[in-house]
């Protein structure tokens, strides 16, 4: 019988991969925000951002603040390092607003600083982990070891499995299977051709597939 793949039917349900709602404000659900009627299309909210407008800045973050804390939290592992991938995408957006030239929608420009933020803050954990390792013994503190686990459910296998995919496949994934992102947003989001986006997913899933079947063949020829 076929493992049936937590992708076919989405795997939002996952613990640590779940959308991350932002709760609106009371003043928001009041209607007292200067945000709150502030509707903009694409271009004008860029072109309002541009100008300095604080509104459009407001109303930027009511659209996409939710998917944002999502993506970075399902590249960044936690939700405290996704709200400060998140704050500081949103600075680098107002320093760099300029620069908008509308080659891309302004959502996807906005997701684009995202995700080089994300890659930003895993560089520099990667480099402070270098360091701790090359600290003195008596200066490391010793994290307890995890528990043993028997029979893992197919949620903790995936989990496991995606940490083994290329950065570069787990975030086509994640992009397109979790966040829902077309091809061609995670083709300008990621600075790759759609072609490259689609046969990345199609490698992505087509190792998580070897993963999480082979413990599963075994525990069958084991019976």
């Amino acid at each position: 019988m076929r493992l049936a793949l937590p992708w076919e039917a989405r795997i939002s349900q996952l613990p640590l991969y779940r959308e991350i709602r932002v709760e609106p404000s009371r003043r928001a659900q009041s209607g007292s925000s200067p945000a709150a009627n502030f509707s903009l299309d694409d271009a004008t909210l860029a072109s309002a951002c541009q100008s300095g407008d604080l509104r459009a800045f407001e109303r930027l973050y009511q659209l996409h603040g939710a998917r944002m804390k999502s993506v970075a939290r399902n590249l960044l592992g936690t939700t405290s390092d996704a709200e400060d991938a998140v704050q500081d995408t949103f600075l680098k957006i107002q320093r760099s607003i300029a620069s908008f030239r509308g080659q891309s929608s302004f959502a996807t420009w906005t997701f684009r600083i995202l995700i080089n933020t994300c890659y930003d803050a895993r560089r520099s954990r990667l480099r402070k982990k270098e360091v701790a390792q090359e600290e003195p013994d008596e200066l490391k503190t010793h994290a307890e070891p995890r528990a043993a686990v028997s029979h893992p459910s197919l949620r903790i296998a995936l989990e496991r499995a995606l940490s083994q995919l290329t950065r570069h496949q787990r975030d086509v994934f994640l992009l397109y299977e979790v966040e829902g992102f077309r091809h061609s947003e995670i083709a300008t989001i990621l600075e790759i051709s759609e072609t490259a986006s689609k046969n990345t997913l199609f490698q992505a899933k087509r190792n998580l597939r070897v993963m999480l079947e082979a413990p599963r063949s075994s525990a069958a020829e084991a019976r």
